[in-house]
């Protein structure tokens, strides 16, 4: 299928099960081995030793982390909404610029349930995207609004977690 004939698709990864990002991420890994032009926006995440950002710094990836970690956990509040502010500027200037096949916004429907961007404005600017392009939006508990709005939506269900037995995240698995 040529650039031409595509059609671009809004694909949600939501759900209280693990997996998200990594399915997000092997959809990236596939359009990089096609030689599509891909970037990555993570909403909540912060920079760090991640085995992804390593692998897309040396693959060639444009990946930008704008966030301050487990927000749940967070002691500036005002800063972790005016950071995922910033990432959604990235976002928009993404999509927007028309160099990119696929983006995906990691973790972007935490922002949207927390209230810190507004939902019509990221429907509106999905709306308005260039047609062929592909966007993967990743995070627990999308707002029922954008799944009715995605094209492509997949719930991951947690059946059982090793956490649960006192195994903490690992390298290579987790992060």
């Amino acid at each position: 299928m040529s650039p031409r004939s595509r059609i671009g698709l809004v694909i949600v990864y939501t759900g209280l099960g693990k997996g998200k990002t990594t399915a997000a991420l092997g959809v990236v890994f596939r359009a990089w081995g096609r030689d599509m032009r891909v970037a990555v926006v993570q909403f909540i995440k912060s920079s760090g030793a991640y085995g992804e950002i390593r692998a897309a710094n040396k693959l060639g990836i444009d990946w930008t982390t704008i966030g301050g970690g487990f927000t749940w956990l967070s002691k500036d509040i005002e800063k972790d909404k005016a950071l995922a502010r910033q990432a959604w500027q990235v976002a928009k200037d993404r999509i927007a610029s028309g160099q990119y096949e696929i983006i995906v916004l990691d973790e972007l429907t935490y922002p949207l349930v927390y209230g810190w961007l507004p939902l019509d404005e990221v429907l509106e600017t999905l709306r308005n995207r260039p047609q062929e392009l592909h966007i993967i939006i990743t995070g627990r508990d999308a707002p029922q609004e954008l799944i009715d709005f995605a094209d492509l939506v997949t719930e991951m269900r947690e059946v059982k977690h090793p956490y649960q037995r006192g195994i903490k995240a690992q390298p290579g698995i987790d992060f």
